[in-house]
């Protein structure tokens, strides 16, 4: 497993490293630079091969790679002798190395496009984007969504992935276009700016597929449809739908995987049940009165040793209460866990059959800097999968527009991201180093080949417009001393380059241990 992760995020890192350094290469190149290495990674060289004046080589540590030229050090130039000055990187003129340096970020945007343009004229396998469970209250529900909706356009701009659904910080947005039980509709609705974006963060698709226990422990499966076993409604969708008398309750047959996409049910042994609800709570309230609760209270495993296993709570035990107080999900009872003061609890349990108090004292354990009280258990969840979609082919007009739209839209969003940062808009725990890379590269890789490429087009966006900040021993630096030069109509002084350079390292250095250590503190 951690090789299969290793592998896949060398293959989604390397071509946007190659690309990015080509741009150098082939414009050094363009302008008579001699290059000297052409190295993908930094540190020890693993393979290497000399043809003509460059030496072609892979290197140990895969975050990057880099272009050896000529002449490329400015404390240096006077030491070059006058015959091999034409091949410098320092005697060319600034038109020439500013095209140089500004090779490498145009490479990524180019790969970016390209991909984006691959995508859109093959197709794409797309996960939809999906609305999770949503409360009455919310600003979503307010503005006509509801729990399951399938966001399909942000004012009239269709919805490929997450990224999508940000809009620049000043911009409304105004319209939606939504699919609701495959019925697509317009939504007029009021979110200024990424405030939509923060919403629909706050309501991942974890949607629980329509399992329920009895005390026994018994599996059922709940339906909207008589004499039908259908996963296309979640136990959430469920208790938002509308005008329902009627559910319909299966038993499912012992030994079934609930993690499969269908199970086996005694259709034979079904029974109806009469409902009247509003919302999810009233459903599951409905349900209590049947003797059933949702599968996710129900213990699947219980940590050796821990709170719950030292008390002898037991996998298929089911959760009742807290404290007195009734849970209606397990997500519920970890929540009111965290605001209970006193250091032990009662819970009530059926545990074959027989309700049982239990006094337990939960474990204390600090995750994201917080501390978090554990029972030492897992629930029996079983959440939807992704509905993926297969988008048509967009032609070869159509196909360059919208990929040229997309590469420029990805360059304001990852400018705009790091206004916020600077600004202190986002927090800088937001920043994600190869831990988190490799970690979103691994989980696009097993969504869907299309969402690895789009992943792969962004990280390369964001590579090029990192490269042109004005930072010292950044392809922005560079800029920013021949526009200095220019300013200056002359080269910087000695001193005044050393003291940017030792600026500009530092600044990458913080950015770099903040990555890191978010990254540290996040996976361990």
């Amino acid at each position: 497993m951690f090789l299969e992760k290793v592998l896949i995020f060398i293959i989604f890192l390397a071509p946007l490293v190659f690309f990015h350094e080509l741009g150098h290469f082939l414009f050094a190149r363009l302008f008579g630079v001699r290059v000297e290495v052409f190295s993908i990674g930094f540190g020890p060289k693993l393979f290497k091969k000399k043809f003509g004046d460059t030496e072609y080589a892979v290197s140990a540590i895969p975050l990057g790679g880099y272009v050896k030229m000529f002449g490329d050090d400015p404390f240096t130039k006077d030491d070059i002798p006058e015959s091999e000055r034409a091949k410098s990187f320092t005697h060319k003129n600034k038109w020439a190395r500013f095209w140089i340096v500004m090779g490498g970020p145009l490479a990524n945007f180019i790969l970016a496009f390209f991909i984006f343009f691959a995508l859109l004229i093959v197709g794409e396998r797309i996960p939809e984007i999906k609305i999770g469970a949503i409360t009455t209250d919310s600003p979503l529900y307010l503005n006509g969504l509801r729990t399951g909706d399938v966001l399909v356009k942000v004012n009239n701009n269709e919805v490929y992935n997450p990224s999508d659904l940000m809009v620049d910080g000043n911009t409304t947005v105004s319209k939606l276009t939504i699919k609701r039980n495959d019925v697509s509709m317009d939504l007029s609705v009021n979110f200024l700016g990424d405030k939509f974006f923060d919403e629909v963060l706050k309501a991942p698709p974890f949607l629980r597929k329509p399992y329920l226990v009895d005390a026994n422990a018994n599996r059922f499966v709940l339906s909207a449809v008589k004499g039908q076993v259908e996963f296309k409604h979640s136990l959430e969708e469920l208790g938002n739908l509308e005008n329902v008398k009627v559910l319909y309750l299966y038993p499912i047959i012992k030994g079934e995987d609930l993690s499969a996409d269908s199970v086996k049910v005694d259709l034979n042994a079904g029974k109806e049940i009469p409902v009247s609800y509003k919302d999810l709570s009233a459903l599951v309230l409905i349900l209590e009165g049947q003797g059933l609760r949702t599968i996710d209270l129900m213990v699947r495993s219980v940590n050796m040793g821990s709170p719950a296993d030292k008390v002898g709570i037991k996998g298929d035990d089911i959760f009742v209460s807290l404290e007195g107080v009734k849970v209606h999900s397990f997500e519920e009872l970890r929540t009111k866990l965290q605001t209970i003061p006193k250091e032990s609890v009662v819970v009530e349990v059926y545990s074959k059959g027989e309700l049982k108090k239990i006094a337990v004292t939960p474990e204390l354990s600090t995750q994201d800097g917080k501390p978090v009280k554990l029972l030492g258990v897992y629930s029996f969840i079983e959440v939807l999968k992704t509905n993926f979609v297969l988008t048509k082919s967009k032609g070869l007009f159509s196909s360059t527009a919208v990929a040229m739209s997309r590469t420029w839209d990805s360059m304001k969003k990852t400018v705009d991201g790091f206004v916020k940062l600077l600004t202190n808009q986002v927090s800088l725990k937001s920043i994600g180093g190869p831990l988190a890379i490799g970690k979103v590269a691994h989980d696009s890789f097993n969504t869907s080949l299309s969402y690895f490429f789009q992943l792969m087009a962004l990280i390369s966006v964001n590579l090029g417009v990192i490269n042109l900040f004005p930072i010292p021993v950044l392809d922005g630096g560079h800029i920013m001393f021949i526009a200095l030069e220019i300013i200056n109509r002359g080269p910087l002084s000695r001193r005044k380059m050393e003291i940017a350079q030792q600026v500009g390292l530092s600044v990458l250095l913080m950015l770099m241990v903040g990555a890191i250590f978010n990254d540290v503190t996040r996976f361990f």
